[in-house]
Order: C-alpha cells, then sequence, then structure tokens
C-alpha cells in the first residue's frame, strides 16, 4: 500500500461574479485519509488556481489509497532587474480623519523657525514639529498588545515580522463585504504579507469609509490564513474585522489573527498599483514601549 491518500468526488462550483464549474469523478491528492467537505473544496479551488469563487458544493466523495500524482501549478517569477517603490500608506495631515469620530491629529509647532534665530548664529534656524494623536492613525499596525494584555508590544514584534516580507495581493471582488476562506483558498501564503485588496480605500477621509457595507475579513478566513502560516495581513479597508451593527462588536479576525502573532495592517492604499505577487512589503513603526498599535509608512518594492 502507498500510505497515500487521493480524494474522488464530484465538485459544483459557484463564482462571485457568475457562472459556474462543474466536476465529476475529479481525483485529488490529500494530506490524510480523514478530510471534510470544507477542506477538500479548499484544496479543490487552491489547486485548480481558481479566484472570486462563493460558494464549493462536494457530493459523492470517496477516499482511495494510492500515490500522489502531485499539483500542475508553477510558481510565478519575476523577470528583469528593473525595481520600483510603491507608497501604500495615507499621509497624516492635521485633522484629518481616520476612523469618524474618533480624535484627529493635531500638527503644531514646538520650536518655529523664527523662534530658533536666537539660538543660533546668523544665517541658521531649525524647526522642530509636534504631532498629538492617538495611535490609530493613518495606516497603522496592530500588534498582539492591542488585543491582548499580555501580547507582544511594538517594540516586541520581530523585523522579520514587519519589513521585507514576500508579498502576495488578494483581489476582493467588487460588492463583496466578507473575504472568507474559500476566496483565500487559491493563494500561497505561508511566510508572506497577505494583502486584501477591496478598494475600500477610495472612501477614506469621507462619512462613507465608516459606513456598515465596509468589507472585512471573516472569523474563518482569519484562521485559514492563520493555519496557512500567514506572516502579515493587511486591508484597504477601515477595520479587518466587520464593523456593522450586526456585528455585535465581536472581532473574531483581530482576535485569531493577533493571537498567533501575526500583525495586521489597517487602512492601506493604492494596492491596485501591485502586482499580485513579485514584491517585498513593510510596515514598520517606532518601537515605542508599551503601545499596542502606530502610524507605519507602509510600501512595496517591485522587482521587474
Amino acid at each position: 500500500m502507498s500510505g497515500q491518500w487521493r480524494a474522488q468526488f464530484d465538485a459544483a462550483v459557484d463564482f462571485a461574479n457568475g457562472g459556474g464549474l462543474r466536476a465529476e469523478g475529479f481525483r485529488l491528492d490529500i494530506p490524510g485519509r480523514e478530510i471534510d467537505d470544507a477542506d477538500l473544496a479548499a484544496l479543490f479551488v487552491r489547486h485548480l488556481g481558481l479566484l472570486m469563487v462563493a460558494e464549493v458544493r462536494i457530493t459523492n466523495k470517496t477516499v482511495l489509497e494510492e500515490p500522489h500524482k502531485g499539483g500542475r501549478g508553477v510558481p510565478g517569477t519575476a523577470g528583469g532587474t528593473a525595481r520600483r517603490l510603491v507608497e501604500l500608506s495615507h499621509p497624516i495631515t492635521d485633522g484629518m480623519v481616520t476612523l469618524p469620530g474618533w480624535p484627529a491629529p493635531r500638527v503644531t509647532d514646538w520650536l518655529t523657525r523664527e523662534a530658533s534665530r536666537a539660538n543660533y548664529a546668523p544665517g541658521t534656524e531649525f524647526h522642530v514639529g509636534r504631532i498629538d494623536m492617538i495611535a490609530n492613525t493613518g495606516t497603522y499596525v496592530d500588534t498582539p498588545a492591542h488585543r491582548y494584555p499580555d501580547g507582544p508590544d511594538l517594540t516586541g514584534v520581530p523585523l522579520d515580522r514587519l519589513a521585507d516580507l514576500p508579498g502576495v495581493v488578494v483581489r476582493v471582488p467588487a460588492g463583496t463585504r466578507a473575504v472568507d476562506r474559500l476566496m483565500l483558498a487559491p493563494y500561497d501564503v505561508a511566510g508572506r504579507a497577505v494583502l486584501l485588496h477591496t478598494g475600500w480605500s477610495a472612501h477614506f477621509g469621507a462619512e462613507r469609509y465608516g459606513a456598515p457595507e465596509a468589507p472585512y475579513l471573516t472569523g474563518d478566513g482569519a484562521s485559514a490564513l492563520v493555519e496557512a502560516g500567514a506572516a502579515l495581513v493587511g486591508i484597504d479597508s477601515i477595520n479587518i474585522d466587520d464593523m456593522s451593527p450586526a456585528s455585535g462588536g465581536k472581532r473574531p479576525a483581530h482576535s485569531a489573527l493577533l493571537a498567533a502573532g501575526i500583525p495586521i495592517v489597517e487602512h492601506l492604499t493604492s494596492l491596485d498599483a501591485l502586482p499580485p505577487e513579485g514584491f517585498r512589503f513593510t510596515a514598520a513603526p517606532p518601537r515605542v514601549a508599551g503601545m499596542g498599535t502606530f502610524p507605519v509608512r507602509a510600501f512595496a518594492v517591485v522587482e521587474g
């Protein structure tokens, strides 16, 4: 006997943007003898590289002991030597609104150029600014201490979880609110910064940005990213969790990701300027002891 297992099944796939796919007697390598329909559906979607999947229905499933045949996907590589930087963070300006109803930053002078002239030689002057703001301002990173009192804060999260990470962009279909496990299934996220491109950043600074229909990551989707070994998760929406009244104040995505030590970057922008993969992502904050959240300058380096 081979000691390896494959599943044979029928599958019916519905796509979020219309249409469907049907498979009969499909065989697929599986990691062990036991696999439930939800995990098999996710494996099927990833194996075929299907995007914008709304639902997969598995029927007539049989598990067979036979040698694995291997996947058919070939990892993409970035070609060429050209290199460009892509800005992915919102600028912080005096009085800007990040979260509706939360305090806006105040950007002022602590030492003006005019006042500094009394301290230096003629022709020499300096400016020292001052900013008063809450930590959740602009594009910012959440560390485990934001959710859990005993979690690592800004000083405790290692740089390899915040800087120079290989990235992957998950394109969310227009009009889709919930990013779930099936939508994430086609992507290889292990060790990567997973950036959810919803397009919602177009409303940043406007009242609509905080509307109940803002896109978010489901708790099951967050669990899938934890299980798959994502290094960081970012989103270009107001929150990675559902903030509508129907959520009841629950924050399953924050809870799952931060419990696993996975930083979260919220309020990203310009994700449409990134390729699906082949880039490096950075969102590193200052090392402020005792704080779990702080603004970052998020950016990507795109090769080729």
